[in-house]
């Protein structure tokens, strides 16, 4: 018998190094994270282990398994509690060591293994911890696999039989590597800033490159899992600074970021602007449509209202569809409809053949960004960005807001603006031509401008995105129309960022 986990044990007490902790809220929509010590404790991931070993069993899923971890002071020792519960369930583990997460969904194929567990915190800040899960590749688990995972392991249903086994693969990311850079060499010499603020993707991006025939000027790709700098997140302004400083300082064609477990990228163009990742995707968007005839895509409800509106993809028969935020949603939304590519404003790209295998990869989508750079070779990247019909459009805002209670205040705003609409009510000055509530509400009004609330699924907050086609004013007009309605709720607290 393995006891069950509690919510709440008190560090450095005997019964913290006696039972198993795991705070039910760390498990999100379609992942799992927790601050590590204060919401899970080594023997809580054990029992995360062996909830997975058995809910794959239950899922009538070969019981074999690729794990990783990412470049964080406590990610080992949480791994190999996380295999120890494998093991217990009777799962054949295949462990590839320190690795970016699509490196551990590249291993799915590469090993022929149904299922994968990377202990990651992505691009959360230190302290953090959290496993990706999937058990039918490229996909990732969705809310309905973590709410039975979350069932399994909060009442210790645990199924531990005899059979598990633990095998290591040594060197694994050369295979990795491997597979990204035997292609031929781009025909335009690139010069290219790599960032990674310390992170994982350090250890690899810059000779993934370098091997595609690119010229790298490395930025912040010591590993150093105390983050020196700045988190490694390609959405926070401070590290979009800092490559800006770094293009502008070597005259670089590009500048990459990666976040702290690689499967995103962000860009910064020659000029030193930072470029928002559902931008990036219309400019891909452009370049692939234009070699695959009437190329379908998928993109996040947070992204750019040109997906639809630009002439470009319009002229070239592009068919583009919103959906729900989250990399697990995006990645299954692509999957299903054999849509080419799916692309999320946060910068997970989805690629399917003949670009990628599905997952979200930051170093297939620099590839595909430098791909795209060669097959324009009298442009820049501002050149390609400012073709593009202008828009203002602002970062991702987070306002704090707890886990327990933002999904309800998130239900009350949706209604508030259903009811605006059907009423007839304008905002602003202006009528709403459209509502978009699969995740959240996106709120378009009659002029094209539009703003966003929605839960994060990964921590305790809300998004606001707003986007205006007009002006910057208009911009700021949509983000204190969303903001006033979001402040008549005293559960929602200071952004992390503003415009």
């Amino acid at each position: 018998m393995f006891p069950k986990p509690k919510s709440v044990l008190l560090p450095n007490t005997y019964a913290f190094e006696s039972e198993p902790m795991v705070k039910p809220t760390g498990f999100r929509e379609y992942d799992a994270r927790w601050l590590f010590q204060k919401e899970i404790n080594l023997m809580g991931v054990q029992a995360l282990g062996m909830g997975l070993g058995a809910l794959i069993a239950e899922l009538g899923v070969r019981q074999e398994i690729v794990t990783g971890h990412d470049f964080r002071g406590y990610s080992a020792s949480i791994k190999y509690a996380l295999i120890s519960g494998l093991m217990a369930a009777g799962c054949k583990v295949h462990d590839i060591g320190l690795a970016v997460t699509p490196m551990a969904y590249f291993a799915q194929f590469d090993l022929d293994v149904p299922c994968v567990a990377m202990v990651t915190a992505s691009h959360n800040d230190n302290g953090w911890t959290g496993v990706k899960m999937g058990a039918n590749r490229p996909l990732t688990f969705g809310p309905d696999e973590m709410t039975r995972l979350k069932e399994i392991v909060l009442n210790a249903e645990f199924k531990n039989k005899a059979g598990g086994s633990y095998q290591f693969h040594e060197n694994y990311p050369a295979r990795y590597i491997a597979d990204l850079t035997n292609r031929p060499k781009l025909k335009r010499k690139l010069k290219v800033v790599a960032a990674c603020g310390n992170g994982t993707a350090g250890a690899f991006a810059p000779q993934v490159l370098e091997a595609i025939g690119c010229e790298v000027i490395p930025l912040d790709t010591e590993l150093d899992h105390t983050f020196p700098k700045y988190n490694p997140n390609p959405e926070d302004m401070e590290m979009l600074h800092a490559i800006r400083d770094a293009v502008l300082h070597h005259k670089a064609d590009v500048g990459l970021g990666f976040d702290g477990d690689g499967d995103r990228c962000g860009v910064v163009d020659d000029t030193g602007e930072e470029i928002f990742a559902d931008k990036v995707g219309v400019m891909l968007a452009r370049d692939m449509s234009a070699i695959h005839k009437d190329a379908q895509f998928i993109v996040d409800v947070k992204s750019t209202g040109l997906f639809i509106t630009d002439p470009v993809l319009q002229k070239q028969g592009a068919k583009t569809a919103y959906w729900k935020t989250g990399h697990s949603y995006m990645k299954r939304r692509t999957n299903e409809t054999g849509a080419l590519a799916g692309f999320e404003k946060s910068g997970h790209f989805f690629f399917n053949k003949p670009y990628g295998r599905g997952y979200d990869d930051g170093l297939v989508s620099a590839i595909a960004i430098c791909d795209m750079l060669d097959r324009a070779p009298g442009k820049s990247m501002a050149d390609l960005k400012n073709a593009l019909p202008k828009t203002w459009s602002s970062p991702t805002m987070s306002p704090h807001c707890a886990d327990e209670v933002k999904y309800g205040v998130i239900d009350k705003v949706v209604k508030h603006f259903e009811g605006l609409q059907a009423k007839g009510a304008k905002i602003g000055g202006q009528a709403i031509r459209d509502l978009v509530t699969v995740n959240g509400v996106r709120v378009t009004v009659e002029d094209g401008s539009w703003g966003l609330v929605r839960a994060s699924s990964n921590k305790p907050e809300l998004v606001v995105v707003v986007e205006s086609p007009v002006s910057e004013q208009r911009m700021h007009d949509m983000f204190e129309m969303v903001n006033s309605v979001l402040r008549t709720h005293p559960e929602v607290g200071e952004y992390n960022q503003k415009i």
